[in-house]
């Protein structure tokens, strides 16, 4: 369990707002994803079953990165970006920028349209982002970035949280003093991303400067969670960041883009140390599906084709052998078309991985008339 000023999400996994990836319709698909069965010694245990008999999965879930002033016009872009559904609790909104009164509305209208935290985003380093003073950049002024959270943690009843990164760049670093200053104004919640605006998505993260971050933020104050963040993707990177840095969780980003059973995977490898039994490639196939189902239902024919075409190749490499995949499913025009190609697929190798998905129909059993 982890515990975000008075609310408490089943596990210590929680999604990244990724633009462009992480919008409802994939949130949906990573939120269905059961946790592996417990074993028979820890059914009941709070350390171990989340309440429903298994390990867990992801516990807290993030919109995309939203534009304060797009959200306050509730544009159809806006609007997509920032929608929830019940399936879809609890869930943080993420909003950046720099105009302290836009922000604060904004934040307000997020509490308003069903956010269970507010995050205020002071780690991304692009540059339309940056530019405006929003993200990274407020890195660069650490007491107009405290400000900004005080003025939103007095504005809403939701918890306040805080993504960072390290620094600017290696000569500006904040790990070790920002995140406490934003905890006394109220923050909840302090997740940081192990670079520098500098270096982008590269090289490597940097856990040492999450141990600092850690550290700086338990020496005030120890009941308050710090989230690691950067290159988790697969279970054993979730255990070392945790082992090597003290955080109290993990937020999974690229990682989860193809495979949004890896919470799942996590949470069993965190709780007995073991590799978790791997989802059947059926049921892999099963989600995606899904996930076009639920960008129909929400977004239409024409964007759920579109966009199942652009993901698919995140999915393809956890879903072979399927020959020609991703080359198929490019000159696709039609949900029913798509529909066909995927459920031949899935009984294919169904029939391959001698799997029985609740899918196909139940054999026929011939009775003797006589």
């Amino acid at each position: 369990m982890l515990r975000i000023g008075p609310l408490t999400l089943p596990t210590n996994l929680l999604l990244a707002p990724v633009a462009g990836y992480f919008d409802l319709a994939n949130r949906l698909v990573v939120r269905s994803v059961r946790g592996v069965p417990c074993e028979p010694r820890h059914l009941g245990d709070p350390r171990y079953d989340i309440g429903d008999g298994t390990y867990g999965a992801v516990g807290l879930t993030c919109t995309e990165l939203l534009c304060p002033q797009a959200v306050l016009k509730e544009n159809d872009k806006s609007m997509w970006l920032a929608s929830t559904a019940p399936e879809d609790r609890p869930v943080a909104m993420q909003l950046y920028g720099a105009d302290l009164d836009i922000l604060v509305e904004a934040a307000r209208w997020a509490e308003e349209h069903g956010a269970a935290v507010i995050d205020i985003n002071m780690g991304c380093p692009v540059d339309k982002v940056t530019k405006k003073n929003g993200g990274s950049k407020l890195l660069c002024d650490p007491c107009n970035a405290q400000q900004i959270a005080k003025a939103v943690v007095d504005a809403v009843g939701v918890p306040v949280t805080c993504k960072i990164r390290l620094g600017w760049d290696d000569d500006s670093i904040i790990a070790d003093t920002l995140p406490a200053m934003l905890c006394d104004v109220g923050a909840q919640m302090i997740t940081v991303h192990g670079r520098t605006t500098a270096m982008k998505f590269r090289p490597s993260v940097r856990l040492d400067g999450i141990a600092m971050t850690v550290a700086g933020v338990k020496k005030h104050y120890p009941d308050i969670p710090v989230i690691g963040n950067g290159d988790i993707k697969t279970p054993e990177d979730a255990a070392t960041m945790i082992a090597a840095t003290g955080c109290d969780g993990v937020m999974v980003a690229r990682g989860a883009m193809g495979q949004p059973w890896l919470f799942r995977d996590i949470a069993y490898h965190l709780k007995t140390g073991k590799p978790a039994p791997p989802l059947p490639r059926v049921e892999r196939a099963q989600l995606v599906l899904d996930h076009f189902e639920h960008l129909l239902k929400y977004r239409g024919e024409r964007v759920a084709i579109n966009t199942i075409r652009f993901r698919t190749a995140k999915y393809s490499p956890h879903l072979q052998p399927w020959p020609g995949l991703r080359r198929n499913v490019q000159p696709m025009k039609t949900a029913e078309e798509f529909r066909a190609y995927w459920r031949e697929g899935m009984v294919r190798i169904a029939e391959e991985d001698s799997f029985a998905p609740s899918f196909l129909p139940e054999p026929q059993v011939l009775t003797d008339a006589r």
